[in-house]
């Protein structure tokens, strides 16, 4: 019986560790007596594919073109060397031909091969109804975890899923029914369910007389690199998005700055109830926007952050009163503590509200309530770390699991988008997800999302894992507000609205103000002035002078200077923390009683480091 064998590459000069004998002039009397000029002169080629049958030793005929070597040695292509262009992954041969069908030799070379191979592969017989499986090899078994017994006299359709995608299914179902060779990449299932991205060569075998007996197919398992490219992607897409929404976000809450501020000027010097209520509902719209604004900036990863060290257990104990009056009653919450968790350093409020938010999104993929279960652990990455997007060691997670209908792979795809929401109209915001997944981003941890459709869905928050005990809170003391002052504060801000709105908040305070549109104006204007107890500095402006670099140049001039920063975004700041102890930062938009509060405050560090009399001042 002739045997087919997987299509090589050949070509002169190239030794092949498997060597098959060319039957030389006998080959090519046979091809000119079976009209096959083409196979009829041995002329060298730099790639040609050819396929070899084992028992015979002689040439198996592919498609008019096909050659051999003239050294009669069968090669493989170099590493890099190009591939057919209809099939870009996979070098085959269009068809083969085979002398003699049949599968009841196991025990010769070719079974041996074909068993001892890594690639998955089988074998399909057309002339029988609905094409089955006929035979497949011990890596295709491994590969969908079925058994020979489970795969043969099945139709290859019986792997395809939910997500596997209709046209890639047409291609193959229109190649196999016009006998054609085809290469592609499909979604296939395995046996316990779980999806992998196969890349396949299917082709078709011919017997001597031109009629087709088998489809073959190899296969290779190519769910690591699809899922690598689609990372990459998204990663690609969720930062360009953040970009646009960091730049929208900073200049919203500029405007949002100039309308809440004339707002509390407005509710300060109106009279009348009526008037008084409609400003205060105007002020809270502008709060809101605030907020969303705010969120925005955590998805982004631009917004500022006040790490402590923290432990996630006594955070969850102290959060799960929060949790359960806001799931209403219908939902029950669940903790599930690891204990001796490690510490993780973090914002404490935007860790709050991440799980706050996830949270919801638990309570409202279960409208007919059901179990939230919080749960804490440790995770060490090696290896997979870096797959994972984070640098191998130890992690603290936080996860939280609900009982609802779970996610389709394309919604939990796309689930931390911003305003990307599954919910009705006026049940969200489409934030609440892209706001976590951006806050855990900007803590150098990393969001997963693990659903399926009927089971449910498993949010994981991972951290990495900070050394020593978790430190003890300090208490704070609330500062009166509206603290005044009498001392000139240098206020630099390029828009104009703000600018203004900042003096004559201040003015309002006791102090005197002199403002400046840019850094540069700003260096000029602390050249010249003697007195000046504070600068006050929007960070991002345009020109080569920002804030941060107009704090540092103001400070190198007068370094007892106490310098308040403040900004829509504040990415800099974010990374590398505050230049000096006497360096601040304040959030927009703020309030007048927050300004008032953060202004004495940080004249009072001031102060606090100025030289004593008699002492040289360096101003």
């Amino acid at each position: 019986m002739a045997e087919f064998l997987e299509p090589a590459w050949c070509g002169p000069r190239r030794r092949s560790p498997v060597r098959a004998r060319i039957e030389g002039k006998e080959a090519e009397g046979r091809a000119r007596d079976e009209g096959r000029e083409d196979l009829a002169r041995f002329a060298p080629a730099p790639h040609c594919p050819v396929v070899r049958t084992v028992d015979t030793g002689g040439v198996a005929y592919g498609e008019p073109g096909g050659c051999v070597s003239e050294d009669d040695q069968v090669g493989v292509p170099e590493p890099g060397a190009s591939h057919s262009a209809e099939a870009p992954s996979l070098a085959h041969l269009k068809s083969a031909t085979i002398r003699e069908p049949g599968l009841d030799d196991r025990g010769s070379v070719f079974f041996a091969a074909i068993e001892m191979t890594r690639m998955p592969m089988i074998l399909t017989d057309p002339r029988q109804p609905d094409n089955p499986i006929v035979f497949a090899n011990r890596a295709f078994q491994d590969l969908t975890g079925y058994t020979q017994a489970e795969l043969v006299g099945r139709n290859c359709r019986f792997l395809q899923g939910p997500e596997t995608n209709r046209e890639t299914v047409r291609e193959l179902r229109e190649a196999v029914e016009a006998s054609r060779s085809v290469a592609t990449e499909i979604l296939n299932y395995k046996r316990d369910g779980s999806p992998f991205w196969n890349g396949i060569f299917i082709g078709p075998v011919f017997d001597e007389a031109g009629e087709i007996v088998y489809f073959f197919a190899s296969q290779l398992d190519v769910t690591r690199r699809r899922v690598s490219e689609q990372a990459f992607r998204q990663a690609q897409k969720m930062e360009a998005i953040g970009q646009l929404t960091a730049g929208l976000a900073h200049d919203f809450n500029n405007l949002l700055q100039v309308v809440s501020g004339n707002l509390e000027l407005a509710r300060g010097s109106v009279a009348g109830e009526r008037a008084q209520r409609q400003l205060a509902n105007a002020a809270g719209a502008a709060e809101r926007g605030a907020k969303l604004t705010k969120q925005l900036l955590s998805f982004a990863r631009k917004a500022r952050l006040e790490p402590r060290s923290l432990n996630l257990n006594a955070l969850v104990l102290a959060f799960a009163e929060v949790a359960e009056s806001t799931l209403g009653s219908t939902v029950s919450v669940r903790l599930d503590l690891t204990p001796r968790l490690p510490a993780v350093t973090l914002d404490r409020t935007n860790l709050e509200m991440a799980l706050l938010n996830v949270l919801i999104n638990a309570r409202d993929a279960m409208p007919a309530g059901g179990t939230v279960t919080i749960s804490t652990g440790t995770v060490l990455l090696n290896g997979d770390g870096r797959a994972r997007g984070l640098p191998p060691g130890d992690y603290v997670a936080l996860r939280v699991r609900d009982e609802g209908e779970g996610m389709a792979p394309h919604v939990a795809e796309r689930a931390t988008e911003p305003f990307f929401s599954t919910k009705g109209p006026g049940k969200g915001t489409g934030l609440g997800l892209a706001m976590a997944h951006g806050f855990v981003q900007q803590s150098r941890g990393r969001l997963e999302i693990e659903s399926r459709p009927k089971n449910g869905t498993t949010i994981t928050m991972l951290f990495p894992a900070g050394p020593g005990a978790v430190a003890e809170e300090e208490p704070t003391e609330r500062r009166p507000a509206l603290r005044r002052g009498d001392e000139t504060v240098l206020v630099v801000e390029d828009s104009d609205d703000v600018r203004a709105l900042a003096r004559e908040y201040l003015e309002s305070l006791g102090y005197q103000v002199l403002t400046a549109r840019d850094g540069g104006e700003a260096l000029e204007i602390l050249k010249r002035e003697e007195r000046i107890d504070l600068l006050f500095s929007d960070i991002v402006m345009p020109g080569s002078v920002n804030g941060l670099i107009l704090a540092d140049r103001a400070q190198t001039m007068r370094p007892d200077l106490p310098v308040l920063l403040t900004t829509g975004y504040n990415e800099d700041l974010v990374a590398e923390g505050p230049a000096t102890p006497t360096m601040d930062v304040l959030g927009k938009p703020y309030r007048k009683a927050e300004l008032a509060d953060r202004v004495r405050a940080a004249l009072d560090r001031g102060a606090r480091k100025m030289p004593a009399p008699g002492e040289p001042h360096h101003g």
